[in-house]
């Protein structure tokens, strides 16, 4: 938990939202006292400040627990496809060289995809060619 809170992240965490909470809240302050001398539009603002001090605080917390060890365990406990198993690298292993290519490109089950993966692949065909 110590790690947790005096990080180097965390400690700049601290800092930001120490400065722009409180600063979001005197531009409430500030709005308010506009508004109610007479300039009606500062009314949205009056609301929007704080909103914005509470998306602060909110956002501190969020990173502040945001562990990406456990996020990534997270997507290699589930993957939702094949690709994405393959991307957090518990899929089955891809041959190396040109015959890395896992789909086909010449599937036509959609057609508006099946011209931008034939697109794809001449652009590869011509970048090997170039090598």
């Amino acid at each position: 938990m110590r790690a947790t809170w005096w990080s180097r992240k965390a400690i700049a965490l601290h800092a930001t939202v120490l400065v722009v909470a409180p600063g979001c809240l005197a531009a409430g302050w500030w709005m308010l006292s506009r508004a109610t001398h007479g300039d009606a539009l500062a009314w949205i603002y009056t609301v929007e400040w704080p909103f914005f001090a509470c998306y602060a605080v909110y956002m501190w917390w969020k990173l502040l627990h945001d562990d990406p060890a456990v996020r990534r365990a997270a997507m290699r406990a589930q993957p939702a496809s094949p690709a994405t198993a393959r991307l957090a690298g518990n899929g089955p292993k891809q041959p190396e060289g040109p015959e890395a290519i896992a789909f086909d490109p010449y599937d036509d089950s959609d057609p508006e995809l099946a011209a931008y993966n034939r697109y794809l692949a001449s652009l590869h065909e011509r970048d090997r060619s170039h090598r």
